[in-house]
């Protein structure tokens, strides 16, 4: 099977199990409940439960196990977009081709929204916890979920965002920044699979960590390539919007051709880590090659 193919219908099943966890309700909250189908069902590339679902193929371990998680790390990730693109952050109006949620219902709307798909994510994993087998591994992975997400994770690498605007940062506060604000997401769905698996000492594990944490921070350096000369139409998302904000970027520290060559060196040193894996890391190596030359 093509890296394509198998790609599509990892999301094609993950959009399936979004749609069936968050349906829409005619009742006195329907509206929260459209709101969050607005943004979670917009589209978007889904690679962290992507990465998650391959990460289990590699482990051997059952789909079934980790879908829930995969689908929980989705709305945690959708919910941050939510959040992001409130005029108290980012102040966006555009988000994977359409309105924000805040532009198409109202700030007060999106802001409930991301709350809610944040509790439904916890709901979903404290559910499937719950009913499995060994219910204490569940809640392992779980708390990798939770940590990751939290202030040691993506919300502390927000913080160190929004603390820089306007201000000159060093290389070492960026690369935290970045390891946290996209980094620890994309690493939760190995730290998942590797707890459902019960292999975090395995050598696998080591493997595996190394290649989510260097295409952590490809990922982000992407995106500032991408908001510096990327085409808008085509991101699905306003563009220029680090240097309007003044914010302290690998592109604006380095300029673009050295981003460019050392996100190069970044995708080749992820490569080298999944052929580590043998046949079984084909995947992840091709997934590498797909994130360095996306276009949203």
């Amino acid at each position: 099977m093509t890296f394509e193919k198998k790609f599509d219908e990892f999301v094609d099943e993950i959009n399936e199990n979004l749609d069936k966890l968050v349906v829409e309700k005619d009742n006195l909250q329907k509206d929260i409940y459209t709101a969050m189908r607005y943004s979670l069902l917009a589209g978007g590339k889904r690679i962290r439960p992507v990465i998650l679902l391959a990460c289990a193929e590699i482990l051997d371990i059952d789909k079934d196990t980790v879908m829930p998680f995969a689908c929980a790390i989705e709305m945690i990730h959708t919910y941050s977009l939510i959040h992001d693109d409130l005029p108290a952050l980012d102040n966006d109006k555009l988000r994977r081709g359409r309105n924000t949620c805040h532009i198409e219902f109202s700030e007060a709307l999106a802001i409930l929204a991301g709350d809610a798909l944040l509790n439904k994510a916890f709901e979903v994993m404290s559910k499937k916890a719950i009913d499995m087998e060994h219910p204490t591994r569940g809640l392992r992975m779980l708390h990798q979920v939770s940590v990751m997400s939290g202030t040691e994770g993506m919300i502390g690498g927000q913080i160190i965002d929004i603390q820089s605007e306007g201000k000159e940062v060093s290389k070492e506060v960026l690369e935290t920044m970045y390891k946290g604000k996209t980094g620890c997401l994309l690493k939760a769905p190995v730290l998942v699979a590797l707890e459902a698996a019960n292999c975090m000492e395995d050598e696998n594990a080591e493997i595996l960590i190394n290649y989510v944490e260097t295409i952590g921070v490809a990922f982000q350096i992407k995106d500032d390539i991408l908001d510096s000369i990327g085409d808008e139409k085509t991101l699905g998302k306003n563009t220029g919007r680090d240097v309007e904000k003044n914010k302290t970027t690998f592109v604006t520290i380095y300029g673009l051709e050295y981003c460019e060559e050392l996100l190069e060196e970044l995708t080749h040193k992820a490569i080298g880590y999944a052929e580590k894996l043998g046949e079984k890391g084909k995947f992840l190596k091709e997934l590498a090659v797909y994130l360095l030359k996306r276009e949203n």
